[in-house]
């Protein structure tokens, strides 16, 4: 996926999880931020962050903070753009091949899943859960409990004991991590309901990302630690 037109400024502030100061040619504007964690460990004052610039006038903010840089790293922040790689990916027979229906937003139980997929073969649900933390190189999600997380994991496992495959992309919005685990610290909940999802036939995948500040896409498999 690409973006339009993208500016490198510094991050300032974050008044609320909504906005952002960012200096920007010397000035300092109001940016949408397009991710509502806490990305504590990545907002840090004066870091090089990129923005998207908008041209309509019914938006509140003329920028959206999509992108940071976290040492080496630039982590792509946008919460929307791991559901348009993943598209993207499975229109090109990414994960399985012969696509005769991808459905998004589909709902099966008490969950609305971000995909719905069928093939000659099955029919395969799909959530996508984006990953911004990083330490030491190992990529961790949450960064905050996520107690609708934790329904979306039981709501694949019950897909799965209801006929259908099941598949849980984590989406790192980064280059450079040797493994993905989930956060057992911030939220061991959420660690044993992917154990439980895993152990019930659910998919569990990590993908690392190419990210440059004005596009990202889907990299290669990660190995998932538990």
């Amino acid at each position: 996926m690409q973006y339009k037109e993208i500016k490198q400024g510094y991050f300032l502030a974050r008044p609320n999880r909504f906005i952002a100061h960012v200096e920007l040619d010397g000035q300092v504007e109001v940016c949408h931020v397009k991710n509502t964690g806490r990305c504590r460990e990545l907002l840090t004052p004066r870091a090089v962050v990129y923005v998207e610039c908008h041209h309509d006038p019914r938006r509140k903010t003329k920028y959206s903070l999509i992108a940071v840089r976290k040492g080496s790293m630039l982590i792509n922040m946008d919460s929307q753009a791991p559901n348009k790689v993943v598209s993207e990916w499975l229109q090109a027979g990414g994960l399985v091949p012969e696509i005769t229906l991808l459905k998004p937003e589909c709902k099966h139980g008490a969950s609305r899943f971000d995909f719905y997929v069928e093939t000659p073969q099955q029919k395969l649900f799909i959530e996508v859960k984006g990953v911004t933390l990083e330490e030491n190189g190992v990529a961790m999600f949450p960064d905050a409990p996520t107690e609708r997380g934790i329904k979306h994991l039981d709501e694949l496992a019950q897909a799965v004991r209801d006929g259908y495959a099941a598949t849980v992309i984590f989406v790192i919005q980064m280059r450079g991590v040797t493994s993905f685990t989930p956060n057992r610290r911030t939220h061991a909940a959420f660690a044993e309901a992917l154990q439980r999802a895993q152990q019930a036939g659910v998919q569990v995948l990590a993908y690392d990302c190419d990210v440059t500040p004005d596009g990202l896409s889907l990299g290669k498999q990660i190995p998932c630690c538990f």
